[in-house]
């Protein structure tokens, strides 16, 4: 990958994680990963109304910041935003729940898999407008800049041309707001390379506003986690808006039809050798001599263990009652 190294000002170095901590956020990953493909498997059996896009090979840009930020902090997700919520620690039954239309999910059945909503784990919601959450977290901001919270907003890539993007930067710099701008740059919009559409670098769309800026492998739990960690600190020490390019891919299509036949001959492939869930599991095995294989391979049993239990709890499920919407989580 290229431009890993752009600048942005140190903070004091990040704590290591314990071994449990790190299994933690490794199940996490997994969680989202198998989250993603049950839906699918549901959507294609006909039983999740709407439409879907999925979190799955992004998972460790929304649990590496998550990982750093606390219970005042405020998250605005895309409309790819199950990783984004299962990364707060929004209740996966829930939200499984949500996407089959029932009762018991998240939002009474009534928001679907694109405008998911829990307040309780600071969640503010998932917006299908591309790049509206960037609006949404400038807001939030402006209210925590009394609070000492911070506001995370996640967006594409091609979010990064739309007027509000450009708008919403510099108010929140003007303002020194304490936002933090997450790019989740995973090379398509929708179904355009981005090179097509895009010129310049994105992180210096950034820089230009004089925002703290740098470009991190999104693949990377620890480089995630390290670039949030100093970005949420300077964010809630008065430094003003942050902003991270994490490079990243999805290895499934834009939404529900799409095959992915645009991609470049070869590249999925290549990216699947970098799968964050695979880095990770090398990277726990690597930093800490007590972990082992076994320990891992019991986290991925443990997790389609719980899949299994939320696919039957969910289909038997009651849908909601029609008429006005029953009181909800959010």
């Amino acid at each position: 990958m290229t431009g890993l190294a752009d600048s942005a000002s140190q903070t004091p170095a990040l704590a290591p994680l314990s071994l449990d901590q790190a299994l933690a956020l490794y199940r996490r990953m997994v969680l989202i990963r198998r989250f993603e493909d049950t839906v699918q498997v549901l959507f294609q059996r006909g039983e999740v109304p709407g439409t879907t896009h999925l979190y799955s090979g992004q998972e460790a840009v929304a649990t590496g910041v998550a990982s750093i930020l606390e219970p005042r902090d405020r998250v605005a997700g895309t409309y790819r935003g199950h990783g984004h919520a299962l990364s707060l620690g929004v209740d996966p039954q829930a939200l499984l729940d949500e996407m089959l239309g029932r009762a018991s999910g998240l939002c009474g059945g009534r928001a679907g898999s694109m405008n998911v909503i829990d307040l309780a784990h600071g969640l503010m919601g998932c917006y299908g407008i591309v790049g509206g959450s960037i609006g949404a977290a400038t807001g939030a901001a402006l209210a925590l800049k009394r609070s000492g919270g911070v506001a995370v907003a996640y967006f594409g890539e091609g979010a990064t041309n739309q007027g509000y993007f450009h708008e919403c930067l510099n108010f929140a710099k003007v303002h020194n707001l304490p936002a933090l701008y997450v790019c989740e740059n995973n090379l398509y919009g929708e179904f355009t390379p981005m090179e097509d559409v895009t010129a310049g670098r994105i992180v210096a769309r950034a820089q230009t506003l004089e925002l703290p800026a740098e470009t991190i492998d999104g693949n990377d739990l620890w480089a995630v986690r390290a670039a949030a960690a100093a970005a949420v600190a300077r964010a809630r020490d008065g430094g003003g808006p942050q902003f991270i390019e994490a490079l990243t891919y999805r290895f499934v299509g834009h939404s529900r039809s799409d095959p992915g036949a645009y991609r470049k001959p070869g590249e999925l492939d290549a990216w699947r050798q970098r799968d964050p869930l695979k880095l990770t599991r090398a990277g726990i095995l690597e930093r800490y001599e007590t972990a082992d294989e076994a320990q891992l391979d019991a986290t991925d049993a443990d997790v389609e263990r719980q899949i299994e239990q939320m696919i039957a709890a969910g289909l038997a499920a009651p849908y909601p009652t029609p008429g006005p919407a029953a009181e909800f989580k959010a």
